[in-house]
């Protein structure tokens, strides 16, 4: 299989995380998944959500692809509410989806983050490390960009590409 995806968990499809995002896809082989163009449903215990979009995209994923790379802005110190709402419903694999789940193991994971400074606070990556080693998954490692006044600068772009270069040497 050897594929990755990027999904993308931004609230502005064209945003600065989607322009990081389209810069890295123009320059790699990789998918996209955009959140904000699926209807994701907050988890709940009595699983009143399973007619949303959830299970059909994880479905797909864990089916499709070796690599998950989550992109996502910086909103309030943590990840987007968009993301946080699917990781969420990762539980839904824990739970009721058993096997879907099962799956997640032994694939990738890794993060790129956005925001207008180089200025990611720590600890911003716990929740990523975290949830791969509960899921059994391989975390390959972060990395923060910054657009500022609407441009990728030439060191975001080189801090990028080394990025990249990283995972697909290790996928």
């Amino acid at each position: 299989m050897k594929r990755s995806v990027i999904i993308q968990g931004s609230s502005r499809s064209q945003g600065d995380t989607g322009k990081i995002v389209n810069y890295i896809s123009t320059n790699n082989d990789f998918d996209i998944i955009d959140l904000h163009t699926k209807n994701i449903g907050h988890y709940d215990y009595d699983y009143k959500n399973q007619d949303d979009d959830f299970i059909d995209l994880i479905t797909h994923i864990v089916d499709t692809y070796d690599s998950i790379i989550f992109a996502t802005p910086v909103y309030w110190y943590s990840m987007s509410g968009i993301l946080k709402v699917f990781f969420d419903r990762i539980s839904d694999l824990i739970r009721i989806h058993k096997d879907t789940g099962r799956k997640l193991r032994g694939k990738n994971m890794a993060m790129i983050s956005c925001s207008n400074h180089d200025d990611l606070i720590e600890g911003f990556t716990m929740p990523f490390v975290e949830s791969a080693n509960y899921l059994g998954m391989h975390y390959l490692g972060d990395i923060h960009t910054y657009v500022e006044n609407n441009t990728i600068n030439n060191e975001v772009k080189l801090r990028i590409d080394k990025f990249i270069k990283a995972i697909n040497n290790v996928i």
